[in-house]
């Protein structure tokens, strides 16, 4: 069974992603919706590493070998200046997809089992990893005009 494979790579997805949002929203701090909402994002995701590990525990026994490259790299750095923000924006926005739709490959699998405590983890934390992918769209699409059509 290798749903407890997706849920390791979801746990391990959720924490490169809160340590990306922490590298980002210090790496930005001057632009304060940045800064807050990034480490407000960070907090949402640590919280979902920790409300998946009593469901992958359960799982753990009917564990497959992983396949390789399977957990994604995180940002460790920031760039600077208004393109290099849209860069990292972008950057979190594709792990932030690779999230989101692992949350909704697993609430499939969790509706299959008839998993109710994976059903309700997958409720609390998809729509706030949808939330973040919707916020993160929209502030890249808010910049986009100025940071490429306007020389610095």
């Amino acid at each position: 069974m290798h749903l407890c494979t997706y849920l390791i790579l979801l746990a391990a997805a959720e924490q490169t992603l809160a340590d990306s949002y922490v590298t980002v929203s210090q790496g930005h701090a001057d632009e304060a919706d940045v800064h807050y909402t990034c480490a407000d994002f960070a907090r949402q995701a640590t919280a979902h590493v920790e409300a998946l590990a009593p469901v992958t525990a359960r799982y753990t026994d009917r564990r497959e070998p992983e396949p390789e490259r399977l957990r994604p790299d995180g940002l460790t750095t920031t760039r600077g200046g208004p393109v290099g923000l849209l860069r990292d924006l972008q950057d979190l926005y594709q792990l932030v997809s690779l999230v989101d739709i692992t949350w909704a490959l697993v609430g499939q699998a969790a509706a299959g089992a008839r998993d109710r405590e994976l059903i309700d983890t997958v409720a609390g934390c998809h729509g706030q990893t949808t939330a973040q992918h919707a916020w993160l769209r929209s502030r890249m699409r808010a910049a986009a005009p100025q940071t490429l059509l306007v020389a610095t």
